[in-house]
């Protein structure tokens, strides 16, 4: 399935307080909508992933996986700010001609919900069946769940917070600094940067692992090494690998927006009173191992809001789990829409 475009082009307000002018929108949609359309399927996407997630999420998106497209209509969106086709750093200024690069203006989570809504709306989707987040696509989802309360039947709240912590943040500030220790960050064009992110990935994939995950797959099988060890080559080979398919200029501006995540902001001084108002049926997921958004973060969400189930589930590979636990994800998922 080929990816679409949403192309607005009406002016679109950030939070920030700039303008972009128009946006795009990218997506895919997998499966068909039913007659009563009451088979949507939202998914949110994590970071640095897509709008395709049978690429990103193959152990359950596609046909004979968790989410069929010949039972679900499934949509994911590309998030505001990234290189996948919706408008970011590398669009095309429509006064300027020429792309944003840096001068592409901060985003927040909470614009990323407006332009879904403007999809959504597109779509002709009143209703929404299920819709899932993880992550970043977590922080996505809670924030639509409170701006549009009467949408969403089901959800799943996966490895995400209420708002970005200190300790996610460092970490994005050290992945910020390594991107700017590049000194071809600044240029205009669309390599700049480029060795620095991947330094930058090296960093975050550290958050996203643990030591267990780490002592599981790249321990060595010899005592006699001076240099070259598993862990080296695999944290060069990841920040290679996400250099081939990612932009610098769009890393450092999602980093922005998973920091300045906070439901509170412009609404209330404490979490209850803005989440005892979710209606959604809501599924809050966390994984015991996750080190870069803890079980605690998950606990504080499912406190609040009232029609919630709380699953904590095990896993050895840390954050990463929600991307690699397929069986156990769909064993909790069965049990929470009734199919078990």
């Amino acid at each position: 399935m080929s990816v679409k475009t949403l192309s607005y082009p009406t002016p679109f307000p950030l939070d920030c307080g700039e303008v972009l002018p128009s946006i795009d929108i990218a997506y895919h949609t997998f499966g068909q909508l039913n007659e009563d359309k009451s088979n949507v399927v939202w998914i949110c996407h994590a970071f640095s992933a897509n709008s395709d997630p049978s690429d990103w999420w193959p152990g359950m998106v596609g046909e004979g996986k968790y989410f069929d497209p010949k039972k679900y209509f499934i949509v994911c969106a590309n998030m505001l700010g990234s290189c996948y086709g919706t408008t970011g750093p590398l669009s095309i200024h429509p006064d300027s001609k020429e792309p944003y690069y840096g001068e592409f203006p901060i985003v927040t989570v909470r614009d990323m919900v407006r332009s879904l809504i403007i999809l959504r709306k597109y779509l002709g989707i009143e209703k929404i069946w299920f819709s899932l987040g993880f992550s970043m696509g977590g922080q996505q989802l809670l924030e639509w769940l409170i701006m549009e309360p009467d949408l969403i039947e089901n959800a799943l709240l996966g490895a995400t917070n209420i708002q970005h912590s200190p300790w996610g943040i460092a970490f994005n500030e050290s992945q910020r600094m390594a991107i700017e220790a590049d000194h071809t960050f600044g240029e205009k064009n669309q390599y700049a940067g480029a060795k620095g992110m991947g330094v930058a990935r090296s960093i975050g994939l550290i958050s996203y692992r643990n030591y267990q995950a780490y002592n599981q797959t790249q321990k060595e099988d010899t005592n006699e090494l001076l240099s070259h060890f598993k862990a080296c080559s695999y944290q060069r080979y990841q920040g290679e690998k996400l250099i081939k398919r990612f932009n610098a200029y769009s890393y450092y501006r999602l980093s922005q927006a998973m920091d300045n995540h906070n439901i509170m902001r412009g609404r209330a001084s404490n979490p209850e009173e803005i989440l005892s108002q979710i209606k959604t049926r809501t599924l809050v997921l966390g994984i015991d191992s996750d080190y870069l958004f803890p079980i605690q973060e998950q606990e504080l969400l499912a406190k609040y809001i009232p029609n919630h189930q709380f699953v904590r589930i095990n896993s050895n590979y840390g954050h990463d789990g929600f991307l690699i636990e397929f069986e156990k994800i769909s064993i909790v998922l069965n049990h929470f829409l009734g199919f078990a």
